[in-house]
């Protein structure tokens, strides 16, 4: 599995952004009603799966270290693919929520929507914590190399025969 890039985060992020935006714009131009708030315990869910996720690469990490005696190889493979999922779900709330705070804050003469802005606005920040302690947390789960000396290879030019 490759390490998720920033990059790649920040474009899933924009997109989403842009195609929220898109929509919400399409729906309130058409006569559509107000969107409805966001719900403030939705900044709570994310901090707290954020802090679940954080907590099981933090037992990885230990391990790693040598602090920790014994971790089971499925475990720390279903951290890091929840590290993984994390990241790229963080981004798409990023730019799901943001999309609605641009659309909501464009309209900000209509009454409550600069309410509605600030509750997506803080889901933004939410959302930016959980991709971020998924990258941290995916960091956690690389393994490092094998020892250069430990397991080196003859060069392909090499008769392996000669000693």
């Amino acid at each position: 599995m490759t390490a998720t890039r920033l990059r790649t985060l920040l474009l899933v992020a924009a997109a989403a952004t842009a195609v929220t935006w898109w929509l919400m714009q399409m729906t309130v131009g058409r006569g559509a009603s107000t969107p409805p708030e966001v719900p403030w315990l939705v900044v709570a869910v994310e901090l707290v799966i954020a802090g679940v996720v954080l907590a099981l690469g933090w037992a990885v990490r230990q391990y790693q270290e040598g602090r920790r005696p014994s971790l089971s190889p499925l475990r720390a493979a279903r951290t890091a693919v929840l590290a993984k999922a994390s990241c790229y779900t963080g981004a798409l709330l990023v730019g799901w929520y943001g999309g609605q705070a641009l659309s909501l804050l464009t309209d900000a003469d209509v009454p409550g929507n600069p309410g509605r802005a600030g509750a997506a606005g803080l889901a933004v920040l939410g959302a930016a914590v959980l991709a971020a302690v998924g990258l941290v947390v995916e960091h956690f789960c690389r393994v490092p190399p094998p020892d250069g000396d430990a397991e080196r290879r003859p060069e392909p030019d090499a008769d392996p025969t000669a000693g």
